[in-house]
């Protein structure tokens, strides 16, 4: 088995979970089976808990986890299906810890850092260690080398390779090489001081991934080399990409990076065949045609808060040769009026939520896309504004709400969940993972499906009220898919619009670059349909003027 720890150094959000992300696909790609691991120092035990404007989206796995967004990337980047076991947090960590003492594990023994919480730290690795099943085992450090919180993870990675032998592990350090514009050079000293800080610890990189606007020129990798004591060869240049994140893997097999690791891991393995990431990237970059699309939701400012949704979108279109302009809307923005901010998009989505703040302009664009068939495609929070819409403006309930936004409504068209009645804690106690949806026959969604049970992933307190169903139904309302006994509404269309969907779960958990979420597609496919031909627009069939050779995405070895 070998290890990669990757670790950040200088500032936050250089890109760590991508770079490891995007190794994970060269080595996949080489044949190699990998798998994944996310440590976050911070305490909470999870971020289920966390506010987007702070953390982003929150990522829930098959099992029911939510996890930070890197394990999103780690999936759609590789095939890979992760598990509560490849994320671990100190808050983990430490209540493992506690329960132990307080069992009395420990009994007779001081509590301390070291040994205790490092050794479930190190276990932790060791549960993925499965020669059976993997070959390499990429683990993303979060935060920055320094922080005070993330010295016990570090302390860990330095035993642990101490028991499992420095030639099965690379430390790979992702740090910033910035560039001064009144100077006219690229600095290293940042670099040099975070590598200095990983030594005192005890742990010397192998490979330094740069963050850099510019090029790194041949003194500048070997001032690098020298001062750090890494290999010339091994100080790789991550340069910001220009069109997309999927052209990552592309500039790090550039730099050779697959090569490196498998040289200092001793790893004999063919050469990568990136052929059809290669086909993907180019339809991302240069479209044949484009579509525009609004998402209106309550985070617009975070563009993280979306963020499987924003790639699930590239996906699907991509398949199409498309490509999207995405049109981010406030929803606030849309509670005195719409047409102006939606006459020209040719589809709008509606994502998940929690709270009434901005709910009624959501409701407002729902009508709209509903009046103007305009193709809509509602998630979770999106599926239930979709019916509260309905139950309003159709069937004549006009107090139709849901009792998350106001608890004494007369008419709770969207009520808690039975089984969330009794719970108190908010920490990991919603419906959460994967649960399985038994299709209806003869609508929108066994189409798009071609199958009449599917499985997804769900985020959710609240649910459709089913004692309005047969009221709505007369309507043009459609149920297409249920839980398995007929009790929950997971999936609901409209009878007379081109594409009116809405789901209670996130499909944009379970899309990847070469294969598109079902639904993604079916709306991506009905926005096309919708878009009008315009000077802004390509027809269907035509290359765009700036397209892009595939040849002259990065350089090729």
């Amino acid at each position: 088995m070998k290890y990669i720890f990757v670790t950040g150094g200088v500032i936050s959000s250089l890109g760590k979970g991508l770079t490891a992300a995007s190794l994970g696909t060269l080595l996949e790609a080489r044949g190699l089976r990998v798998v994944f691991q996310k440590f976050d120092p911070y305490l909470n035990v999870d971020p289920g808990t966390m506010n987007p404007f702070q953390h982003g989206e929150v990522y829930v796995l098959n099992d029911g986890a939510e996890t930070d967004l890197d394990l999103g990337h780690y999936e759609r980047f590789t095939n890979c299906v992760l598990t509560r076991h490849n994320n671990l947090t100190s808050g983990q960590v430490y209540e493992t810890v506690i329960l132990k003492e307080r069992r009395g594990d420990y009994l007779g023994k001081t509590v301390q850092v070291i040994p205790h919480v490092t050794d479930v730290i190190k276990d932790r690795i060791r549960e993925l260690s499965d020669e059976s099943k993997y070959d390499v085992v990429i683990t993303e450090i979060g935060g920055t080398t320094g922080d005070i919180e993330g010295l016990p993870f570090l302390e860990a990675i330095r035993q642990f390779i101490l028991e499992v032998g420095p030639q099965n592990v690379i430390n790979m350090h992702v740090t910033l090489v910035p560039y001064i514009k009144a100077a006219h050079e690229l600095k290293t000293k940042p670099t040099q001081q975070s590598v200095a800080k990983l030594r005192e610890i005890g742990l010397q990189p192998q490979v330094l991934i740069c963050r850099t606007e510019r090029p790194l020129d041949r003194d500048v990798r070997r001032k690098l080399s020298m001062f750090c004591s890494v290999s010339e060869k091994a100080v790789i240049e991550e340069r910001d990409v220009e069109h997309t994140i999927y052209e990552v893997p592309l500039t790090l097999h550039a730099e050779g990076l697959d090569q490196l690791v498998c040289d200092l891991l001793h790893l004999e393995t063919p050469a990568p065949d990136l052929k059809d990431w290669r086909k993907f990237v180019e339809r991302v970059v240069s479209p044949s045609k484009r579509v525009k699309i609004a998402v209106v939701g309550k985070y617009m400012d975070v563009r993280d808060a979306y963020k499987s949704i924003y790639e699930s979108l590239t996906h699907a279109a991509a398949g199409e040769d498309c490509g999207i302009d995405l049109k981010l809307i406030d929803a606030e923005s849309l509670e005195h009026g719409v047409d102006a901010q939606l006459k020209d998009v040719a589809g709008v989505l509606i994502p998940g939520g929690f709270g009434p703040r901005g709910v009624e302009g959501k409701i407002n664009a729902t009508r709209y896309a509903r009046e103007h068939k305009i193709p809509y495609l509602g998630l979770c929070l999106g599926m239930q504004v979709a019916t509260i819409e309905f139950a309003r403006n159709v069937c004549g309930i006009k107090n139709a709400n849901s009792t998350e936004f106001d608890k004494d409504t007369t008419e709770p068209l969207i009520s808690l969940l039975e089984e969330q009645r009794g719970v108190r804690n908010k920490g990991g106690s919603m419906r959460l993972g994967t649960w399985p949806t038994k299709i209806v026959k003869a609508t929108l969604a066994e189409k798009i499906y071609g199958d009449t049970e599917v499985t997804e992933r769900h985020r959710h307190r609240y649910e459709f009220n089913m004692k309005y169903r047969d009221q709505m139904i007369t309507k043009g309302f459609v149920i297409s898919g249920t839980s398995p006994d007929g009790t929950l509404a997971e999936l609901i269309e409209l009878r007379d619009h081109p594409y009116f969907v809405g789901c209670q779960y996130h499909p944009e958990f379970q899309s990847k670059p070469n294969k598109p979420h079902p639904l993604f597609k079916g709306f991506i496919q009905a926005c096309l349909r919708k878009q009008t031909s315009g000077a802004t627009h390509a027809r269907v069939g035509q290359e765009s003027p700036d397209r892009v050779l595939e040849r002259e995405l990065v350089p090729q070895q």
